[in-house]
Protein backbone atom coordinates (compact mmCIF):
# COMPACT_ATOMS: atom_id res chain seq x y z
CA UNK A 1 0.00 0.00 0.00
CA UNK A 2 1.19 3.52 -0.77
CA UNK A 3 1.76 6.05 2.04
CA UNK A 4 -1.26 8.07 0.87
CA UNK A 5 -3.52 5.01 1.06
CA UNK A 6 -2.34 4.27 4.60
CA UNK A 7 -2.79 7.89 5.71
CA UNK A 8 -6.31 8.09 4.23
CA UNK A 9 -7.38 4.84 5.96
CA UNK A 10 -5.84 5.83 9.31
CA UNK A 11 -7.50 9.28 9.24
CA UNK A 12 -10.87 7.74 8.32
CA UNK A 13 -10.65 5.25 11.21
CA UNK A 14 -9.55 7.93 13.69
CA UNK A 15 -12.47 10.15 12.65
CA UNK A 16 -14.89 7.21 13.10
CA UNK A 17 -13.48 6.45 16.57
CA UNK A 18 -13.80 10.11 17.56
CA UNK A 19 -17.43 10.21 16.36
CA UNK A 20 -18.41 6.97 18.12
CA UNK A 21 -16.67 7.90 21.39
CA UNK A 22 -18.48 11.28 21.39
CA UNK A 23 -15.45 12.75 23.19
CA UNK A 24 -14.97 15.07 20.22
CA UNK A 25 -17.90 16.77 18.49
CA UNK A 26 -18.57 14.99 15.20
CA UNK A 27 -18.23 18.23 13.20
CA UNK A 28 -14.85 18.94 14.77
CA UNK A 29 -13.75 15.33 14.16
CA UNK A 30 -14.68 15.29 10.46
CA UNK A 31 -13.20 18.76 9.79
CA UNK A 32 -9.99 17.79 11.60
CA UNK A 33 -9.71 14.70 9.38
CA UNK A 34 -10.28 16.81 6.26
CA UNK A 35 -7.63 19.36 7.28
CA UNK A 36 -5.06 16.63 8.05
CA UNK A 37 -5.60 15.20 4.54
CA UNK A 38 -4.77 18.65 3.16
CA UNK A 39 -1.74 19.16 5.45
CA UNK A 40 -0.30 15.73 4.51
CA UNK A 41 -0.90 16.43 0.79
CA UNK A 42 -3.11 13.35 0.41
CA UNK A 43 -5.61 15.76 -1.15
CA UNK A 44 -5.23 19.21 -2.65
CA UNK A 45 -7.79 21.91 -1.87
CA UNK A 46 -9.26 21.56 -5.38
CA UNK A 47 -9.59 17.76 -5.19
CA UNK A 48 -11.06 18.01 -1.68
CA UNK A 49 -13.75 20.41 -2.90
CA UNK A 50 -14.57 18.03 -5.79
CA UNK A 51 -15.49 15.32 -3.26
CA UNK A 52 -18.00 17.54 -1.42
CA UNK A 53 -21.52 16.67 -2.62
CA UNK A 54 -22.91 20.17 -3.15
CA UNK A 55 -26.38 18.81 -3.97
CA UNK A 56 -26.68 17.10 -0.57
CA UNK A 57 -25.41 20.20 1.25
CA UNK A 58 -27.84 22.39 -0.73
CA UNK A 59 -30.87 20.22 0.09
CA UNK A 60 -29.99 20.18 3.80
CA UNK A 61 -29.41 23.94 4.03
CA UNK A 62 -32.48 24.74 1.94
CA UNK A 63 -34.86 22.52 3.93
CA UNK A 64 -33.46 23.71 7.28
CA UNK A 65 -34.00 27.36 6.29
CA UNK A 66 -37.49 26.52 4.96
CA UNK A 67 -38.55 24.78 8.20
CA UNK A 68 -37.03 27.57 10.33
CA UNK A 69 -39.54 29.97 8.71
CA UNK A 70 -42.55 27.63 8.56
CA UNK A 71 -42.41 26.57 12.22
CA UNK A 72 -42.98 30.20 13.30
CA UNK A 73 -46.52 29.97 11.89
CA UNK A 74 -47.73 27.47 14.52
CA UNK A 75 -48.70 24.99 11.78
CA UNK A 76 -47.20 21.95 13.51
CA UNK A 77 -48.78 22.70 16.92
CA UNK A 78 -52.13 23.18 15.15
CA UNK A 79 -51.81 19.74 13.48
CA UNK A 80 -50.93 18.07 16.81
CA UNK A 81 -53.86 19.54 18.77
CA UNK A 82 -56.34 19.01 15.92
CA UNK A 83 -55.26 15.36 15.61
CA UNK A 84 -55.60 14.74 19.35
CA UNK A 85 -59.13 16.15 19.27
CA UNK A 86 -60.08 14.02 16.26
CA UNK A 87 -59.32 10.92 18.38
CA UNK A 88 -61.75 12.19 21.07
CA UNK A 89 -58.89 12.07 23.59
CA UNK A 90 -58.50 8.26 23.47
CA UNK A 91 -54.86 7.52 24.45
CA UNK A 92 -54.19 4.61 22.08
CA UNK A 93 -55.71 6.52 19.16
CA UNK A 94 -53.56 9.56 20.05
CA UNK A 95 -50.45 7.35 20.16
CA UNK A 96 -51.23 5.85 16.75
CA UNK A 97 -52.13 9.18 15.12
CA UNK A 98 -49.05 10.94 16.54
CA UNK A 99 -46.84 8.10 15.26
CA UNK A 100 -48.38 8.45 11.78
CA UNK A 101 -48.00 12.26 11.89
CA UNK A 102 -44.35 11.88 12.96
CA UNK A 103 -43.69 9.46 10.10
CA UNK A 104 -45.47 11.72 7.58
CA UNK A 105 -43.61 14.87 8.72
CA UNK A 106 -40.30 12.99 8.77
CA UNK A 107 -40.82 12.04 5.13
CA UNK A 108 -40.56 15.72 4.20
CA UNK A 109 -38.68 17.36 7.09
CA UNK A 110 -35.46 16.57 8.88
CA UNK A 111 -36.13 13.89 11.55
CA UNK A 112 -34.64 16.00 14.33
CA UNK A 113 -36.83 18.96 13.38
CA UNK A 114 -39.90 16.68 13.39
CA UNK A 115 -39.31 15.27 16.87
CA UNK A 116 -38.49 18.73 18.21
CA UNK A 117 -41.92 19.84 16.99
CA UNK A 118 -43.97 16.78 17.98
CA UNK A 119 -42.20 15.85 21.25
CA UNK A 120 -43.20 18.88 23.38
CA UNK A 121 -46.81 18.64 22.18
CA UNK A 122 -46.85 14.95 23.14
CA UNK A 123 -45.64 15.82 26.65
CA UNK A 124 -48.33 18.48 26.97
CA UNK A 125 -51.16 16.16 25.89
CA UNK A 126 -49.98 13.15 27.94
CA UNK A 127 -49.75 15.48 30.94
CA UNK A 128 -53.44 16.38 30.48
CA UNK A 129 -54.29 12.67 30.08
CA UNK A 130 -52.14 11.84 33.17
CA UNK A 131 -50.32 8.99 31.40
CA UNK A 132 -46.62 8.13 31.07
CA UNK A 133 -45.33 9.81 27.88
CA UNK A 134 -42.42 7.37 27.38
CA UNK A 135 -44.38 4.82 25.25
CA UNK A 136 -45.67 7.69 23.09
CA UNK A 137 -42.16 9.09 22.63
CA UNK A 138 -40.70 5.64 21.86
CA UNK A 139 -43.22 5.10 19.07
CA UNK A 140 -42.41 8.55 17.68
CA UNK A 141 -38.65 7.84 17.62
CA UNK A 142 -39.29 4.65 15.65
CA UNK A 143 -41.84 6.34 13.36
CA UNK A 144 -39.50 9.26 12.59
CA UNK A 145 -36.79 6.96 11.25
CA UNK A 146 -39.35 4.89 9.31
CA UNK A 147 -40.95 7.95 7.73
CA UNK A 148 -37.57 9.43 6.87
CA UNK A 149 -36.77 6.32 4.83
CA UNK A 150 -39.75 6.84 2.52
CA UNK A 151 -38.58 9.84 0.50
CA UNK A 152 -35.52 11.46 -1.07
CA UNK A 153 -35.48 14.31 1.46
CA UNK A 154 -36.61 12.41 4.57
CA UNK A 155 -33.20 11.31 5.83
CA UNK A 156 -29.67 12.53 4.97
CA UNK A 157 -28.54 9.08 3.70
CA UNK A 158 -31.32 9.18 1.12
CA UNK A 159 -30.29 12.68 -0.02
CA UNK A 160 -26.73 11.38 -0.43
CA UNK A 161 -27.83 8.22 -2.28
CA UNK A 162 -30.19 10.13 -4.54
CA UNK A 163 -27.53 12.68 -5.41
CA UNK A 164 -24.80 10.16 -6.27
CA UNK A 165 -27.02 7.51 -7.90
CA UNK A 166 -29.09 9.99 -9.92
CA UNK A 167 -32.32 8.90 -8.20
CA UNK A 168 -35.16 11.43 -7.93
CA UNK A 169 -37.99 12.05 -5.48
CA UNK A 170 -40.39 9.89 -7.51
CA UNK A 171 -37.90 6.98 -7.48
CA UNK A 172 -37.96 6.88 -3.68
CA UNK A 173 -41.76 7.20 -3.59
CA UNK A 174 -42.04 4.20 -5.92
CA UNK A 175 -39.33 2.04 -4.32
CA UNK A 176 -39.00 2.76 -0.58
CA UNK A 177 -42.35 4.34 0.32
CA UNK A 178 -44.46 1.19 -0.39
CA UNK A 179 -42.48 -1.01 2.00
CA UNK A 180 -42.45 1.76 4.63
CA UNK A 181 -46.27 1.80 4.55
CA UNK A 182 -46.23 -1.97 5.24
CA UNK A 183 -43.62 -1.57 7.99
CA UNK A 184 -45.64 1.24 9.63
CA UNK A 185 -48.79 -0.91 9.59
CA UNK A 186 -46.92 -3.82 11.20
CA UNK A 187 -45.33 -1.45 13.72
CA UNK A 188 -48.68 0.06 14.74
CA UNK A 189 -49.93 -3.48 15.48
CA UNK A 190 -46.82 -4.08 17.61
CA UNK A 191 -47.29 -0.73 19.38
CA UNK A 192 -50.85 -1.73 20.27
CA UNK A 193 -49.75 -5.09 21.65
CA UNK A 194 -46.86 -3.53 23.61
CA UNK A 195 -48.50 -0.32 24.85
CA UNK A 196 -51.99 0.34 23.52
CA UNK A 197 -53.88 -2.29 25.52
CA UNK A 198 -52.50 -0.92 28.80
CA UNK A 199 -53.45 2.72 28.19
CA UNK A 200 -56.44 3.75 30.27
CA UNK A 201 -57.47 7.29 31.26
CA UNK A 202 -60.44 8.95 32.92
CA UNK A 203 -63.31 10.52 30.98
CA UNK A 204 -62.43 13.88 32.57
CA UNK A 205 -58.90 13.69 31.16
CA UNK A 206 -60.21 12.89 27.67
CA UNK A 207 -62.66 15.79 27.95
CA UNK A 208 -59.79 18.12 28.90
CA UNK A 209 -58.06 17.23 25.60
CA UNK A 210 -61.27 17.97 23.70
CA UNK A 211 -61.35 21.45 25.25
CA UNK A 212 -57.96 22.43 23.77
CA UNK A 213 -58.22 25.18 21.16
CA UNK A 214 -56.07 24.43 18.12
CA UNK A 215 -56.69 27.92 16.73
CA UNK A 216 -54.75 29.45 19.61
CA UNK A 217 -51.67 27.54 18.43
CA UNK A 218 -51.60 29.61 15.23
CA UNK A 219 -49.06 32.39 15.78
CA UNK A 220 -49.25 33.98 12.33
CA UNK A 221 -52.25 33.20 10.09
CA UNK A 222 -50.76 34.88 7.02
CA UNK A 223 -47.54 32.89 7.41
CA UNK A 224 -49.57 29.72 7.96
CA UNK A 225 -51.37 30.11 4.62
CA UNK A 226 -48.10 30.87 2.81
CA UNK A 227 -46.47 27.84 4.49
CA UNK A 228 -49.20 25.42 3.44
CA UNK A 229 -49.08 26.67 -0.16
CA UNK A 230 -45.28 26.49 -0.28
CA UNK A 231 -45.15 22.99 1.25
CA UNK A 232 -47.45 21.80 -1.54
CA UNK A 233 -45.30 23.49 -4.18
CA UNK A 234 -42.09 22.06 -2.67
CA UNK A 235 -43.46 18.51 -2.80
CA UNK A 236 -44.52 19.02 -6.44
CA UNK A 237 -41.10 20.56 -7.18
CA UNK A 238 -39.25 17.57 -5.73
CA UNK A 239 -41.47 15.11 -7.60
CA UNK A 240 -40.84 16.77 -10.96
CA UNK A 241 -37.37 18.28 -10.47
CA UNK A 242 -35.90 16.06 -13.21
CA UNK A 243 -38.57 17.16 -15.72
CA UNK A 244 -37.94 20.77 -14.71
CA UNK A 245 -34.23 20.32 -15.36
CA UNK A 246 -33.36 21.27 -11.77
CA UNK A 247 -31.30 19.54 -9.09
CA UNK A 248 -33.15 18.75 -5.85
CA UNK A 249 -30.94 21.27 -4.03
CA UNK A 250 -32.20 24.01 -6.40
CA UNK A 251 -35.80 23.24 -5.38
CA UNK A 252 -34.90 23.29 -1.66
CA UNK A 253 -32.91 26.52 -1.87
CA UNK A 254 -35.55 28.21 -4.05
CA UNK A 255 -38.26 27.30 -1.51
CA UNK A 256 -36.07 28.61 1.34
CA UNK A 257 -35.38 31.93 -0.42
CA UNK A 258 -39.07 32.47 -1.25
CA UNK A 259 -40.14 31.74 2.35
CA UNK A 260 -37.43 34.00 3.76
CA UNK A 261 -38.76 36.86 1.59
CA UNK A 262 -42.55 36.34 1.77
CA UNK A 263 -42.53 34.99 5.35
CA UNK A 264 -41.35 38.35 6.71
CA UNK A 265 -39.52 36.73 9.63
CA UNK A 266 -36.27 37.85 11.23
CA UNK A 267 -33.75 36.53 8.67
CA UNK A 268 -30.95 36.43 11.27
CA UNK A 269 -33.08 34.10 13.45
CA UNK A 270 -33.97 31.97 10.44
CA UNK A 271 -30.31 31.57 9.47
CA UNK A 272 -29.46 30.65 13.07
CA UNK A 273 -32.12 27.93 12.80
CA UNK A 274 -29.87 25.99 10.43
CA UNK A 275 -27.85 23.24 12.13
CA UNK A 276 -24.53 24.55 10.86
CA UNK A 277 -22.60 21.97 12.88
CA UNK A 278 -24.37 19.26 10.86
CA UNK A 279 -23.54 21.00 7.57
CA UNK A 280 -19.85 21.31 8.52
CA UNK A 281 -19.85 17.66 9.64
CA UNK A 282 -21.07 16.63 6.17
CA UNK A 283 -18.48 18.75 4.38
CA UNK A 284 -15.62 17.32 6.45
CA UNK A 285 -16.93 13.78 6.07
CA UNK A 286 -17.19 14.03 2.28
CA UNK A 287 -13.54 15.09 2.18
CA UNK A 288 -12.40 12.29 4.56
CA UNK A 289 -14.16 9.62 2.47
CA UNK A 290 -12.88 11.35 -0.66
CA UNK A 291 -9.33 10.78 0.59
CA UNK A 292 -9.87 7.01 0.44
CA UNK A 293 -11.70 7.26 -2.89
CA UNK A 294 -8.94 9.36 -4.45
CA UNK A 295 -6.28 6.82 -3.48
CA UNK A 296 -8.08 3.67 -4.64
CA UNK A 297 -9.02 2.29 -1.21
CA UNK A 298 -12.75 2.29 -2.04
CA UNK A 299 -12.10 0.41 -5.30
CA UNK A 300 -10.16 -2.24 -3.38
CA UNK A 301 -13.02 -2.68 -0.90
CA UNK A 302 -15.48 -3.02 -3.81
CA UNK A 303 -13.28 -5.68 -5.42
CA UNK A 304 -13.16 -7.54 -2.09
CA UNK A 305 -16.97 -7.48 -1.78
CA UNK A 306 -17.39 -8.71 -5.38
CA UNK A 307 -14.94 -11.54 -4.60
CA UNK A 308 -16.89 -12.53 -1.47
CA UNK A 309 -20.26 -12.64 -3.25
CA UNK A 310 -19.02 -13.89 -6.60
CA UNK A 311 -20.74 -10.93 -8.22
CA UNK A 312 -24.14 -12.32 -7.20
CA UNK A 313 -26.50 -9.33 -7.07
CA UNK A 314 -29.02 -10.87 -4.64
CA UNK A 315 -26.35 -11.94 -2.14
CA UNK A 316 -24.62 -8.53 -2.39
CA UNK A 317 -27.99 -6.81 -1.86
CA UNK A 318 -28.78 -8.83 1.29
CA UNK A 319 -25.29 -8.30 2.73
CA UNK A 320 -25.57 -4.53 2.20
CA UNK A 321 -29.10 -4.48 3.73
CA UNK A 322 -28.24 -6.34 6.94
CA UNK A 323 -24.72 -4.96 7.44
CA UNK A 324 -26.08 -1.42 6.93
CA UNK A 325 -28.85 -2.04 9.46
CA UNK A 326 -26.65 -3.55 12.18
CA UNK A 327 -23.82 -1.02 11.76
CA UNK A 328 -26.27 1.90 11.65
CA UNK A 329 -27.77 0.76 14.95
CA UNK A 330 -24.52 1.56 16.72
CA UNK A 331 -22.78 4.07 14.46
CA UNK A 332 -23.94 7.25 12.78
CA UNK A 333 -25.40 6.06 9.47
CA UNK A 334 -24.14 9.11 7.56
CA UNK A 335 -20.40 8.23 7.55
CA UNK A 336 -21.27 4.60 6.83
CA UNK A 337 -23.40 5.56 3.82
CA UNK A 338 -20.76 8.05 2.67
CA UNK A 339 -18.30 5.12 2.59
CA UNK A 340 -20.60 2.65 0.81
CA UNK A 341 -21.82 5.01 -1.94
CA UNK A 342 -18.46 5.13 -3.78
CA UNK A 343 -18.06 1.40 -3.13
CA UNK A 344 -21.36 0.63 -4.91
CA UNK A 345 -20.32 2.92 -7.78
CA UNK A 346 -17.02 1.01 -7.96
CA UNK A 347 -18.90 -2.33 -8.04
CA UNK A 348 -20.93 -1.01 -10.96
CA UNK A 349 -17.78 0.08 -12.80
CA UNK A 350 -15.85 -3.16 -12.18
CA UNK A 351 -18.55 -5.81 -12.61
CA UNK A 352 -21.06 -4.10 -14.89
CA UNK A 353 -23.74 -5.21 -12.44
CA UNK A 354 -27.09 -3.36 -12.31
CA UNK A 355 -26.63 -1.80 -8.86
CA UNK A 356 -30.14 -0.30 -8.58
CA UNK A 357 -31.24 -2.92 -5.97
CA UNK A 358 -28.10 -2.13 -3.94
CA UNK A 359 -29.13 1.53 -3.59
CA UNK A 360 -32.51 0.53 -2.13
CA UNK A 361 -30.87 -2.04 0.17
CA UNK A 362 -28.48 0.64 1.44
CA UNK A 363 -31.28 3.16 1.95
CA UNK A 364 -33.57 0.75 3.83
CA UNK A 365 -30.76 -0.78 5.89
CA UNK A 366 -29.05 2.46 6.90
CA UNK A 367 -32.22 4.45 7.67
CA UNK A 368 -34.19 1.70 9.44
CA UNK A 369 -31.05 0.52 11.26
CA UNK A 370 -31.09 3.82 13.15
CA UNK A 371 -33.99 2.44 15.20
CA UNK A 372 -31.85 -0.33 16.69
CA UNK A 373 -30.36 1.58 19.63
CA UNK A 374 -30.70 4.90 21.39
CA UNK A 375 -27.56 6.21 19.64
CA UNK A 376 -28.52 4.90 16.19
CA UNK A 377 -29.95 8.20 14.92
CA UNK A 378 -29.94 11.85 15.96
CA UNK A 379 -33.73 11.89 16.44
CA UNK A 380 -33.40 9.12 19.05
CA UNK A 381 -30.90 11.12 21.09
CA UNK A 382 -32.85 14.39 20.80
CA UNK A 383 -36.27 13.00 21.77
CA UNK A 384 -34.88 10.89 24.63
CA UNK A 385 -33.12 14.04 25.86
CA UNK A 386 -36.43 15.94 25.86
CA UNK A 387 -38.03 13.08 27.80
CA UNK A 388 -35.19 12.93 30.33
CA UNK A 389 -35.33 16.70 30.95
CA UNK A 390 -39.02 16.40 31.76
CA UNK A 391 -38.50 13.67 34.35
CA UNK A 392 -39.25 10.62 32.20
CA UNK A 393 -35.91 8.85 31.61
CA UNK A 394 -35.39 6.72 28.51
CA UNK A 395 -32.22 4.68 29.14
CA UNK A 396 -30.09 2.84 26.59
CA UNK A 397 -31.33 -0.56 27.79
CA UNK A 398 -35.00 0.40 28.12
CA UNK A 399 -34.92 1.66 24.54
CA UNK A 400 -32.95 -1.38 23.30
CA UNK A 401 -35.72 -3.76 24.48
CA UNK A 402 -38.19 -2.00 22.18
CA UNK A 403 -36.04 -0.53 19.41
CA UNK A 404 -33.83 -3.48 18.46
CA UNK A 405 -36.66 -6.04 17.93
CA UNK A 406 -38.63 -3.43 15.97
CA UNK A 407 -35.56 -2.72 13.83
CA UNK A 408 -35.07 -6.44 13.10
CA UNK A 409 -38.76 -6.75 12.16
CA UNK A 410 -38.62 -3.75 9.80
CA UNK A 411 -35.42 -4.94 8.10
CA UNK A 412 -36.83 -8.47 7.75
CA UNK A 413 -39.92 -7.02 6.02
CA UNK A 414 -37.57 -4.97 3.81
CA UNK A 415 -35.60 -8.13 2.93
CA UNK A 416 -38.76 -9.94 1.79
CA UNK A 417 -39.79 -6.86 -0.19
CA UNK A 418 -36.40 -6.57 -1.92
CA UNK A 419 -36.34 -10.29 -2.76
CA UNK A 420 -39.83 -10.09 -4.27
CA UNK A 421 -38.87 -6.98 -6.27
CA UNK A 422 -35.40 -7.90 -7.48
CA UNK A 423 -34.50 -11.57 -6.89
Amino acid sequence: MSPNEIISIVIFLLVMVAIVSEKVHRAAASLAGAVILLVTHVLTVDSAIEHVDVNTIGVLVGMMLFVAVVKNSGLFEYIAIKSAKLTHGKPWAIMAVFAIITAALSAFLDNVTTVLLVGPMTLAITSILKVNPVPFLLTQILASNMGGTATLIGDPPNIMIGSEAGLGFADFILNTAPVIVIIMAASLLCFYLMFGRKLKVSNDAMQAVMELDENRAIKDKSLLIKSVVMIGLVVIGFMFHSSLGMESCTIALLAAVIMMIVGKQDVEDVIMGVEWSTILFFIGLFVVVGGMEENGVIDQLATLLIGMTGGNMVLTMLIILWVSAIVSSFLDNIPFVATLIPMILAIQAESGMDVTPLWWALSLGACLGGNGTLIGASANVVLSGISNKNGYPITFMSYLKVGFPMMILSVAISMVYLLLRFA
